[in-house]
C-alpha cells in the first residue's frame, strides 16, 4: 500500500491518501495539546502508544460486532483505515464525574452516575467544541434522526465493552469520547481514536491518573502513565 497526498494534519494525526481510493493512512504524532489548543506540548511517545491501542481495541470492538475503520497497523505510528467522511460530532460518554461535568454540575469528581450520560459536542475547535443537543443536530442537517440512533445505540454498545475490558486490567473507564464516519456508501461505522487522549482512565484500586489529564493538569509522569495502560493492555512488557 503507497502512501501519496497528505489530506489533513491534525493536533494528534496526519492523514494520508493511498493507492487504494477507499483507504486512507493515518499516522499519530507524539504532539499533545490541551484547552482549544491553547496549551501545546509533547508527549514522547504519545503516537506508538495511542495508534497501538486503538487499533487493539478497534479490533476488540469488530468481534463484539461493532464496525469500525480499522484495516491493517502498518507500523508502530501508522495505520490503514476506511475512508469515510467524519460526522462532525463528539460524542461523549461519562460513567463517573470529572472534568467539565463535575464544573457545570456541580459534582464532586469521583463521583460516580446512575447510569451512563452522553453528550453531544459540535466538533469546532474554533467555536470551542459547543454541547449541542438532538435538535440542534438536526436542524442544522449534521446528522439524521437515524443516524442519531445508530451512534447512540453503537456508542453505549462500545461503552459496555470497554468498561468490562479496561476493568478486567484494573482500570476504571471515567469518560471517553468517541468519533463516527460516514463511508462512501452511507454506512456508519465507529472512526478516529481510543487511547489515553480521549478517555480518562483511573486506577480502580489508587484512582491514580492514566490519561491526559497528566498533561492538562501539570501533574508529571505523563509518559509513565500512557506506558502504564500500554503494559496493562500487553502490548509492552
Amino acid at each position: 500500500m503507497q502512501k501519496s497526498e497528505q489530506l489533513y494534519e491534525g493536533k494528534a494525526k496526519k492523514v494520508f491518501k493511498t493507492d487504494d481510493p477507499e483507504v486512507y493512512i493515518v499516522d499519530y504524532k507524539d504532539d499533545a495539546t490541551a484547552f482549544d489548543g491553547l496549551k501545546k506540548g509533547t508527549i514522547v511517545g504519545k503516537g506508538v502508544v495511542n495508534n497501538r491501542m486503538s487499533n487493539l481495541l478497534f479490533q476488540m470492538l469488530e468481534k463484539k460486532g461493532i464496525p469500525t475503520h480499522f484495516v491493517k497497523e502498518l507500523s508502530e505510528r501508522e495505520t490503514a483505515v476506511k475512508k469515510v467522511s467524519i460526522v462532525p460530532l463528539e460524542v461523549i460518554v461519562r460513567n463517573i464525574a470529572a472534568g467539565s461535568f463535575s464544573k457545570r454540575f456541580g459534582v464532586e469528581e469521583g463521583t460516580v452516575l446512575k447510569c451512563p450520560t452522553l453528550e453531544f459536542c459540535l466538533k469546532d475547535d474554533d467555536l470551542h467544541d459547543p454541547m449541542i443537543n438532538e435538535y440542534h443536530i438536526l436542524a442544522l442537517g449534521l446528522a439524521s434522526k437515524e443516524d442519531l440512533e445508530t451512534i447512540t445505540d453503537m456508542t453505549f454498545r462500545v461503552n459496555d465493552a470497554l468498561k468490562e475490558f479496561f476493568l478486567s486490567i484494573g482500570i476504571e473507564l471515567v469518560d471517553f469520547k468517541l468519533e463516527f464516519g460516514r463511508t462512501t456508501d452511507g454506512k456508519i461505522i465507529l472512526a478516529d481514536e481510543i487511547s489515553p487522549d480521549t478517555c480518562r482512565l483511573w486506577d480502580s484500586k489508587t484512582h491514580e491518573k492514566l490519561d491526559k489529564d497528566r498533561f492538562r493538569r501539570d501533574l508529571g509522569g505523563v509518559e509513565d502513565a500512557y506506558h502504564e495502560v500500554m503494559r496493562r493492555i500487553g502490548l509492552e512488557k
